[in-house]
C-alpha cells in the first residue's frame, strides 16, 4: 500500500521504541505499523514524519501519509502492517472535537480480565478480530502502582478494568493535572509468559 493517510490514534513505547497506530482516514480500518513481519517496534527514526517546519516523531491526531511494503498479520494482531523505509508526510492534523467520528463500540475489551491466554488465541477459541478499539470510558484514573507502574482503572460497559499504560505522556498529564476526555486508544499487546496483556497506549 501507497500514500495510505493515518490518523495517528497511538505512539506508545514497547521495548523504549515505538508502537504507532491509527486508522486509515479513507476505510476507516486500524493500521499498525511494525519493522518486520514479527510486528516488531518501530526505532525512533523509524516513527519521524516530515511537515513544513522539519522533521518530527508522529504524535496522536496527526494525519499522517505512509507506505508498506507487506501486509503481515498475526493472530493477536492483524492490522499489521510491514513499513517500505519511505519518508511519512504529515497532512494536517485532526481536532480534539473530530476524535468522536474514529470510536469504536465493542461489547467488551477483548473479555474482562487485564490479559488473554495466547494459547487459547492460537487454538482458536478466542479469535481477536482486531486488536485495537479507540474507546469511551468511565470513571478514568491514572495512577502508579505500589511497584511504581503506570496503571489506568476504569469502566467500560458496565466492566471494571485495571490496565497498564504505555502512553509517554503519563506523567505530563497526571503530574499537571490535565483534564482528559475518557477516551483511550487500547492495543492487545505481544505474547509475553503465555499472555497478552491489555494496554492502555494513549489517553485522550
Amino acid at each position: 500500500m501507497n500514500n495510505v493517510e493515518i490518523v495517528i490514534l497511538a505512539n506508545s513505547v514497547k521495548h523504549q521504541q515505538h508502537c504507532v497506530a491509527g486508522k486509515c482516514t479513507a476505510t476507516g480500518q486500524w493500521v499498525r505499523p511494525v519493522s518486520n513481519e514479527n510486528g516488531a517496534e518501530l526505532s525512533h527514526e523509524e516513527a519521524l514524519c516530515q511537515n513544513p517546519h522539519g522533521t518530527f516523531n508522529v504524535k496522536p491526531l496527526q494525519k499522517v501519509f505512509m507506505s508498506f511494503s507487506a501486509y503481515a498479520p498475526l493472530v493477536h494482531q492483524p492490522e499489521n502492517y510491514v513499513i517500505d523505509g519511505s519518508t511519512w508526510r504529515q497532512n494536517y492534523r485532526i481536532s480534539d472535537d473530530e476524535l468522536s467520528q474514529h470510536l469504536d463500540q465493542p461489547d467488551d475489551i477483548w473479555g474482562n480480565e487485564d490479559r488473554v491466554p495466547y494459547a487459547s488465541i492460537l487454538s482458536g477459541q478466542i479469535v481477536v478480530g482486531q486488536s485495537l478499539y479507540l474507546i469511551v470510558v468511565d470513571n478514568l484514573n491514572l495512577y502508579r502502582n505500589q511497584y511504581n507502574r503506570r496503571r489506568a482503572s476504569f469502566s467500560y460497559c458496565g466492566t471494571n478494568y485495571d490496565l497498564a499504560v504505555t502512553d509517554p505522556e503519563f506523567d505530563r498529564i497526571t503530574q499537571n493535572d490535565k483534564a482528559v476526555r475518557g477516551v483511550l486508544c487500547v492495543s492487545l499487546g505481544e505474547e509475553y509468559q503465555g499472555d497478552c496483556f491489555k494496554l492502555v497506549a494513549t489517553v485522550f
